[in-house]
């Protein structure tokens, strides 16, 4: 007998029940606790990441508790493969309502040290995944009685960070991306909106220590100084990802949710 997965109510429907889901970059970190969350509240998901691995682990844990998913391998920056991801959820379930464009990368650096090819690999990565996954998916959305697509930004797509030019460049885009998105959209009933995240523990925010040469534990406690005084989870920014999925979010789009800790509360 398989595991089923918890609910927040024994017996009750998810809030998102009967609805599919695509996750891009959910083999790790804040995708992959939106996958498992959003198949605990109902979801069938596509788990898509690059690691193809990571990928299937996560659709096997959900599918070994109950509920429904598949993984696809996919390089998000590649028109091919985000067309082929997109296909492959419609075909399976029949459908898709919840577009979760997540996978994204950093490099530490400044316009002095930042190579071009990284300067590419970020703003392929960060940006034109956005634009690539939603050009395919939009017009099954649509034909699926619309939903939502929610865009992973960040605090610094909002306010700058140092060596960060590319990474920040790239989330500021995607706030704008976002807001055009909405303008262009809303008439087809998809809700579209970005999640600004402040520092969260997860295998990036530890990758940027590495590039900085920085300790780890230094580094964490330095994130962490911010007025809630510790970083976030990928399970806090998963829940915020479902807020927008679902339909207690019905009457928000265009929006920038910052889910930080109170990191950027001293800004302007």
């Amino acid at each position: 007998m398989k595991k089923r997965l918890e609910t927040n109510t024994p017996g009750a429907a998810g809030r998102l029940q009967d609805k599919v889901a695509l996750i891009t970059g959910a083999g790790s970190g804040i995708g992959r606790a939106s996958a498992l969350l959003f198949a605990r509240e109902g979801a069938a998901v596509a788990v898509v990441d690059v690691n193809e691995k990571a990928a299937r682990a996560v659709a096997d844990a959900i599918t070994s508790a109950g509920s429904r998913a598949i993984s696809a391998t996919a390089d998000v920056t590649r028109a091919a493969d985000c067309q082929r991801a997109v296909r492959a959820a419609a075909d399976k379930f029949g459908a898709l309502h919840i577009l979760f464009n997540n996978a994204g990368i950093i490099r530490r650096a400044s316009v002095l040290d930042l190579s071009e090819a990284d300067w590419d690999r970020v703003m392929a990565v960060n940006v034109k995944s956005i634009f690539l996954m939603s050009k395919f998916a939009i017009p099954i959305i649509e034909k699926s009685g619309g939903g939502s697509i929610i865009n992973t930004a960040s605090g610094w797509g909002l306010a700058g960070g140092a060596k960060a030019v590319a990474y920040c460049a790239s989330k500021g885009a995607v706030v704008l991306l976002t807001k055009a998105m909405a303008i262009d959209h809303g008439p087809q009933n998809i809700r579209i909106n970005c999640i600004c995240p402040g520092d969260t523990d997860t295998p990036m925010l530890r990758s940027e220590a590495r590039q900085l040469g920085a300790a780890t534990g230094r580094f964490l406690q330095e994130a962490a100084q911010r007025p809630l005084q510790r970083v976030g989870t990928p399970e806090e920014i998963a829940q915020a990802a479902l807020y927008l999925a679902s339909d207690a979010a019905s009457f928000v789009t265009g929006t920038a949710l910052v889910v930080d800790g109170g990191g950027l509360a001293g800004t302007a």
